[in-house]
């Protein structure tokens, strides 16, 4: 098939390098002509591992431009990707959206375009985005449509840092649509997936006992709300484990301990009862931002959903409440930070809750010193904080600190000379902010280790 990927962000880039790789002719419109020309080399623009060898191996079969007119002629899907940051009032802006279904509308081919919703979008969106499509081609030719063009939502379900094995080896695909030539399409699209009969690249061995991807087939509305409700789930559950450890700290307990014994329960499960200074990332925040203004919209709440936020937003706090009560005071002190993305395997920076920690700080008159083994550039380039500076080596983090929180659980950090490190600190307090490192042996070390919940 020929696919065209409108927007070459997070989400484009991964099914765009994925359609490549399963044979389909590929065509990323983005405005971002640096992004574009980035793909062209084969290179990825954004970290995530494993994408720049899939975009590689399917070089021969991408193309690149900043013009609808260039991608859209033969095109037989036309994936919408673009970003649906969240206004001031917690709804998405769907500015994107609108302006790609625009153009796809202006610039459909002869034949028949699949125009595919990838894009998290409130629910509705799909009638939205038909409609504009639809009065788009009519403006340009004249005439309606005619049958030229249908509208169905596929979610994603990818984790940054692990999108290549979301992708090719997800735990389910929704295709959310009633025109059955449309299901037909995408069927036959994400067919290797669910069968799980294409050879797998070099990197991206196919799990041992790995079985069919089930197809969920809905409504287009029951496919929109799917995502939504899916990740709004996991922020309860985040949170959730979160509430827990600041009961364990005050009764004696380890939420280490707590988490197995409830992650045991075959109705729970163990995923996502990690305890720590919280969720962050371009998702979450959005997601259940919108899924309550989306509820709002109908004249509903969702308290569950609110309190999800409230407690994250509280986990960041907790972080300054435990460095004070060790510190006392937090004007001129020397905070280090390991980690500032907000998760492993990923440069993303949107809400990491370690810059987040580190403009708290800032206001309360620390200086902070952060390192990531990823995303240092990144961060660099986007840090506006003054009272912020970023070293290239984690060891320079503890140099003449007062405290070192690690924010994002990277593996580098298991292996650093801590009791070399100790010497170089003004005052031994480590706040594991993850629950990532051993705790006695931290304290044999000689430091002053904080965890959460512990």
């Amino acid at each position: 098939m020929n696919i065209t990927i409108a927007g070459a962000g997070y989400v484009g880039l991964v099914t765009g390098a994925a359609c490549a790789y399963f044979g389909h002719e590929v065509t990323f419109v983005d405005v971002d002509a640096s992004k574009l020309e980035a793909i062209r080399r084969g290179t990825s623009p954004i970290y995530e591992p494993g994408l720049q060898e899939l975009l590689k191996l399917g070089k021969d079969r991408i193309r690149c431009t900043q013009d609808y007119a260039e991608a859209l002629p033969g095109c037989d899907i036309a994936f919408i990707t673009v970003g649906t940051p969240y206004l001031p009032d917690g709804s998405p802006n769907l500015s994107y959206v609108e302006a790609a279904a625009r153009e796809i509308g202006l610039h459909i081919g002869a034949g028949y375009t699949l125009v595919v919703n990838k894009s998290t979008v409130p629910v509705g969106s799909g009638n939205w985005v038909e409609a504009i499509v639809r009065d788009a081609f009519e403006s340009r030719n004249g005439h309606r449509p005619n049958g030229k063009f249908s509208v169905a939502s596929n979610p994603e379900f990818l984790r940054e840092g692990s999108a290549l094995h979301d992708t090719f080896y997800a735990d389910r695909i929704v295709i959310g649509s009633r025109d059955p030539r449309a299901v037909a399409m995408l069927t036959e699209l994400y067919q290797p997936i669910q069968n799980q009969d294409f050879v797998p690249p070099a990197f991206l061995p196919r799990p041992e006992g790995q079985g069919a991807v089930p197809v969920v087939t809905t409504d287009l509305a029951s496919a929109e709300l799917i995502k939504y409700a899916a990740n709004a789930f996991l922020t309860v559950k985040i949170s959730f484990i979160n509430e827990i450890a600041s009961l364990a700290e005050s009764v004696g307990a380890d939420v280490v301990q707590l988490s197995r014994g409830i992650g045991l329960d075959s109705r729970i499960g163990p995923r996502f009862l990690q305890a720590g200074i919280g969720w962050g990332g371009s998702c979450f925040g959005k997601d259940t931002s919108a899924l309550i203004s989306i509820a709002r919209e109908y004249g509903k709440r969702a308290p569950i959903v609110e309190a999800a936020r409230e407690v994250n937003c509280e986990q960041r706090e907790k972080v300054i409440e435990k460095l004070l009560n060790e510190l006392k005071i937090m004007k001129g002190r020397v905070i280090g930070i390991l980690g500032v993305a907000f998760k492993p395997n990923t440069d993303d920076l949107r809400d990491a809750p370690a810059l987040d920690i580190a403009r708290r700080l800032v206001g309360r008159g620390a200086k902070v010193v952060a390192h990531d083994p990823i995303a240092l550039d990144r961060a660099r380039a986007e840090n506006t904080l003054p009272g912020l500076v970023f070293k290239d080596n984690p060891e320079e983090v503890f140099a003449d600190a007062d405290a070192v929180v690690l924010a994002t659980e990277w593996p580098l950090y298991r292996s650093l000379p801590f009791a070399e490190l100790l010497a170089t600190m003004s005052t031994p307090v480590f706040l594991d902010g993850r629950n990532f490192l051993d705790p006695q042996q931290m304290q044999s070390f000689g430091f002053r280790y904080l965890g959460v919940g512990r």
